[in-house]
């Protein structure tokens, strides 16, 4: 059986540019598969995969679709069907990974069918919007590459023949290449969220956790990486949640940049995966340069973290909201959930001398949660967040409703 790349683009716009890519990788001696993605103009060159084969994957026909002429409909179903191509393709072992060119209407297309696989299949969108902000929305949870095009994907010239070129050779790479075999006993596998202003509570846990046998992933609490952790719980994938940092909450509540979604700090309950939940970073709500504050925020307390980074200092009232949809949500799992809170501060810019310290608005944040937690146990520790015996804490609660038994590791002294 020849393992195979899928190529995706709409050939009655793109056709010129994809075969262009689909030389490079034959030259690259990786078989190659063409599919054109397009419904109401003409292919300018000739598929391996036909649009009407694409269609039919969708559930519908190529002319029911022409028929119809509304364009944002013909690219949801060409969406639709590239996802279920590569899905088959990928069930029966045939595929060796999905490049994909376009503009909007292609990287729709294109990461459509990209999300649809699991992660370390070989993917890669050469996109007119990999370098906007945009672009994180394409990529989801997934591990979807985006390549900025730089111009359009319109025609064949000195930086177009370079970008794809450069794709064209990643791509080859990744299908040739293998990735290490899985261990037989896989360790049990459990999330862990962290910011820059938490890392020392997670790095200590995480090195905690592995000394207890666990495998231990890390999410930046960015938005994108708590959307991540609550897919791995949706999915079943984890056996322990270490949810330190929960400050995507924040930023939902009150509009900050890296929001995760109301479903956030939902899936591990909802699926009875034990977790360990803590307030890490909600004395923060994140935006990018100072220009990015909404004016109406004009007059809160800020902290300039980096130059791209400005962050804004939660009040006791929103704290207060924050502690009801924790304590809420926590009540509602499923599994086995405790809280763990520090009294000295919930990040490094939290605590005495620093200029986060906020004692009422901590205090409005646990009594709160405590207030609606339910039956859910609450750990109030005397220290701050950061330091060893609250990580230490946190780490071994998670062991004990794993029925793991903590091992005191040469790093964790």
């Amino acid at each position: 059986m020849v393992r195979h790349v899928l190529l995706l683009a709409t050939l009655d716009t793109k056709g010129h540019e994809a075969e262009f890519v689909r030389d490079v990788l034959r030259r690259a001696r990786v078989a190659v598969k063409l599919v054109d993605t397009g419904a109401l103009g003409k292919p300018s060159v000739r598929p391996d995969v036909t649009r009407a084969t694409l269609f039919k994957a969708a559930g519908t026909t190529l002319k029911e679709v022409v028929a119809k002429g509304d364009r944002g409909h013909a690219v949801t179903m060409a969406a639709a069907g590239a996802a279920e191509l590569a899905r088959r393709a990928f069930a029966n072992g045939e595929l060796a990974g999905v490049l994909s060119l376009g503009g909007s209407a292609g990287t729709t297309i294109g990461t459509t069918a990209m999300r649809a696989l699991p992660i370390g299949v070989p993917k890669l969108m050469v996109s007119t919007l990999g370098g906007t902000s945009q672009a994180g929305s394409y990529v989801g949870t997934s591990d979807v590459m985006m390549l900025n095009s730089v111009v359009d994907v319109l025609g064949i010239n000195r930086i177009s023949a370079a970008v794809l070129t450069r794709a064209a050779q990643a791509m080859a790479g990744m299908a040739k290449g293998r990735l290490p075999k899985p261990p037989r006993r896989p360790k049990p596998l459990v999330a862990a969220t962290m910011f820059g202003v938490t890392t020392l509570c997670v790095e200590r846990a995480k090195t905690r956790l592995e000394a207890a046998g666990c495998e231990v992933l890390v999410f930046h609490a960015t938005g994108s990486g708590g959307r991540t952790v609550e897919q791995l719980a949706r999915d079943g994938l984890l056996a322990g949640v270490l949810d330190v940092t929960t400050t995507e909450l924040a930023d939902e509540l009150v509009g900050g940049m890296l929001s995760a979604g109301k479903e956030r700090l939902t899936a591990a309950g909802a699926r009875g995966i034990p977790q360990v939940v803590s307030v890490g970073a909600l004395d923060m709500v994140n935006f990018f340069g100072p220009e990015s504050v909404p004016e109406r925020f004009k007059e809160r307390k800020f902290h300039r973290h980096n130059a791209n980074v400005t962050l804004m200092r939660t009040t006791a009232m929103e704290n207060a909201e924050l502690g009801v949809e924790i304590g809420t949500k926590c009540a509602a799992a499923k599994g086995p959930c405790a809280l763990f809170l520090p009294k000295q501060g919930v990040s490094a810019i939290d605590r005495a001398g620093q200029p986060f310290d906020d004692p009422a608005a901590r205090q409005s944040l646990y009594d709160n949660i405590e207030a609606n937690c339910g039956t859910v146990p609450v750990h109030e520790m005397d220290c701050h967040l950061n330091d060893p015996a609250f990580a230490d804490a946190m780490a071994d609660q998670l062991l004990a409703f794993m029925h793991l038994r903590p091992r005191t590791s040469r790093h964790t002294s």
